[in-house]
């Protein structure tokens, strides 16, 4: 009878031990496939560091991103020949030329304007040589925008995005259900939406710092004094031009008054004729 309990204990105990096993591997497969698909959530989701963090590990090294933008106006005595030497500033310096306008708003007053581009580097000296032109400097205003924690922001969102992308891609290769490929399919355009995006809006940063802006409006300085026109002033010339006038005009008399006789001759005769008889009729009537 002893025995009989001591078989059914241990039968018992050995049950459960096998149950308890059961349910640890279970318990492990489970885990596994719950990292798994948070594994897979996460790539989706864009788990990544902090981009706070990132920008700020970054910043430390990164070179200032300042956009500067500058507006001068000046009076200058040649307003033609000093916009022409501007524009051909810039070009020398490495820039380019936006915008020129000239215009007059009367004979004593000429304004023009003119918006260059010119390199970052040579912005300065620009500026020193484009005063130089200027008989005065009636105004001079310089500004600077610092991007570079946006800069640097978008520059560590980029890395993220790529990293983010490297991880679908490999996700892409290792999945075999259609359900699976199309959600990362997906997910990967979303990423490379966001990337060219923030890749955009970088250029544009890296444009407008690597450029300064200037803009200078020109005005006339002093009155216009017009030319002397040395053709008035020519007498000889002048009295040859008039003479000649003149006997033009004679000779145009002349000829028109010969066409007019001649023209005109046979009414003349008939006129004359008729004229001679009436004077001879009243002369032999007195008689």
């Amino acid at each position: 009878m002893n025995r009989k309990k001591m078989m059914l204990i241990f039968s018992l105990f050995f049950l459960l031990a096998a149950c308890s096993s059961n349910g640890s591997e279970d318990s492990v497969s489970e885990s596994e496939d719950q990292k798994a698909s948070s594994k897979m959530d996460a790539s989706f989701s864009g788990d990544k560091e902090p981009e706070e963090k990132v920008a700020k590990q970054e910043g430390l090294t990164e070179e200032r991103q300042v956009i500067h933008q500058a507006q001068l106006e000046l009076k200058v005595k040649n307003l033609e020949k000093v916009q022409w030497k501007i524009e051909e500033k810039a070009k020398e310096f490495g820039g380019y030329v936006v915008e020129s306008n000239v215009y007059r708003e009367s004979e004593e007053k000429m304004e023009g304007t003119i918006t260059v581009r010119v390199l970052e580097a040579r912005f300065q000296d620009f500026l020193s040589v484009s005063q130089g032109e200027a008989s005065k400097v009636v105004g001079r205003n310089v500004t600077g925008q610092d991007v570079t924690e946006q800069y640097v922001d978008l520059k560590a969102r980029l890395k993220s995005k790529k990293t983010v992308e490297e991880r679908l891609l490999a996700f892409m290769q290792e999945a075999k259900k259609t359900e699976d490929l199309l959600k990362i399919s997906t997910d990967l355009a979303a990423v490379q939406e966001e990337i060219e995006q923030l890749t955009g809006q970088m250029k544009y940063i890296e444009n407008q710092t690597s450029y300064s802006t200037v803009t200078i409006t020109l005005s006339q300085d002093g009155i216009i004094v017009p030319g002397i026109d040395k053709e008035d002033l020519n007498t000889w010339e002048r009295t040859k031009k008039q003479l000649a006038t003149s006997a033009n005009l004679l000779l145009k008399a002349g000829s028109g008054i010969i066409v007019f006789i001649i023209g005109n001759l046979p009414i003349l005769v008939i006129v004359g004729g008729a004229g001679v008889l009436v004077h001879w009729a009243r002369r032999r009537g007195k008689k």
